[in-house]
């Protein structure tokens, strides 16, 4: 588990995938509303004149001096739902990007959002 604190660290470093192949770079973590730990990382992936922010689950993720790694592979995440980059995810959108990665998704009990950006 990778502890809060640390999130504005990581920005702007690398992220690879579970191979070592470079996906983008973290723009931002979401963390889960339910426990307040990091759950998805937004990458900015593509050229510069098209860039955009894809997400990646955190789990099983690891941290290297210089890097994110995180256990999908770089097809799977650059497939992912993305908004751009200056945009924000929108509560509707929430269940598509859990979907992508076959996680399951449930709302706070009272219909709360279940991720929140750091």
């Amino acid at each position: 588990m990778f502890e809060a604190g640390d999130i504005r660290e990581w920005r702007g470093h690398d992220v690879v995938d579970d191979q070592g192949k470079k996906i983008g770079f973290l723009e931002s973590v979401y963390v889960d509303t339910a426990t307040d730990q990091p759950a998805f990382a937004t990458v900015t992936i593509g050229i510069p004149t098209r860039r955009r922010l894809v997400f990646v689950p955190l789990g099983g993720a690891t941290v290297g001096p210089s890097y994110l790694r995180v256990r999908y592979p770089k097809a799977q995440v650059k497939d992912a739902p993305w908004i751009e980059t200056d945009g924000e995810l929108l509560a509707a959108q929430e269940a598509a990007v859990f979907a992508h990665y076959e996680l399951a998704y449930q709302t706070g009990s009272g219909g709360e959002r279940r991720l929140a950006r750091r």
